[in-house]
């Protein structure tokens, strides 16, 4: 155990001394990674902060079904036995013509204007929550509705809130490719980077192997290099996507005074931090495995 902690700690030590003879290169590498990774966190950090605002703005989508204007007692009476009797239909509410008028009083404040008025503008309507909540089946419930005799129109409250989610799911996809591809990219520019050091100690590693060094030898300051790189990219992404976020809950503590309404953006937790440096690292490690293996193959020949 003590010889292989011994070995490794020679491979990590040997990779920060690379680091450390070209350190303005590395800064450079460990910010261009940083700046490809910021995008796609940026992005899945406002997408969940979106999901959590959704969750709590967002109330079961009903669906509201508005009577002709001159529908009798009977006709809505008809109705209401139809909605009674829908399997796909959880519960139901009428609001007669009266109340909903007298509603409208109270939240407007245009009494002595809706007084003023000749008739009653406003139709007898049912409010419906459907046992079933998925979008096509309440599409599809309000489309059947509508056809129904005396019924002027049908409306999906919730609407916007599955609007909503539709591209909040699009959100995550887009957020989903863009990790990937840069993910790629990374593997791909730390396979380029370790390919060149390999090629420019093509000599020195020749040598050690006559005597001796086995290629988990050669390859370990190599991989350690490439985790360090990810890892160093990764913890500039996480200060790029940290003081975007403060800068803007600046923005969001300004319009939270205009609007009543609180909205901050949440930061990264622990765990998605402690990921967004993990993951690079890993990636890193992998594309300098790629590389010096395969460069090590073509020595050997």
């Amino acid at each position: 155990m003590k010889g292989w902690l011994a070995a490794h700690a020679g491979g990590l030590g040997a990779a920060l001394r690379r680091i450390g003879v070209a350190p303005l290169g590395s800064a450079l590498n460990a910010l261009v990674i940083g700046i490809a990774l910021s995008l796609p966190v940026g992005l899945y950090l406002i997408v969940a902060n979106l999901q959590t605002a959704s969750r709590e703005l967002t109330v079961t989508p009903q669906v509201s079904v508005f009577m002709a204007l001159d529908a009798n007692r009977t006709e809505v009476a008809q109705v209401e036995a139809r909605l009674k009797k829908h399997t796909q239909i959880s519960t139901y509410r009428l609001v007669p013509r009266d109340q909903a008028l007298a509603d409208l009083k109270k939240s407007s404040g245009l009494t002595d204007v809706i007084d003023g008025l000749p008739q009653n503008p406003l139709p007898d309507a049912f409010i419906i929550d459907a046992a079933d909540v998925a979008p096509a089946t309440l599409a599809a419930l309000r489309d059947e509705i509508a056809q129904w005799p005396r019924v002027a129109h049908v409306q999906l409250d919730a609407q916007w809130a599955l609007r909503l989610d539709a591209g909040l799911r699009f959100a995550r996809l887009v957020a989903t490719v863009l990790a990937t591809l840069l993910g790629v990219a990374l593997a791909a520019i730390t396979f380029n980077t370790i390919r060149l050091q390999v090629l420019t100690r093509r000599d020195e590693i020749e040598v050690i192997k006559l005597i001796g060094a086995t290629d988990s030898f050669i390859k370990r300051p190599f991989l350690y290099f490439g985790a360090l790189q990810g890892t160093a990219g990764g913890a500039v992404a996480w200060l790029i996507v940290a003081a975007g976020t403060y800068l803007a809950n600046l923005s969001l503590g300004e319009l939270s005074h205009v609007y009543a309404a609180l909205f901050q953006l949440r930061p990264l937790s622990l765990i998605e931090g402690l990921a967004l440096l993990l993951t690079p690292a890993a990636l890193g490690w992998f594309g300098a495995w790629l590389s010096v293996s395969r460069h090590l193959a073509l020595i050997e020949r």
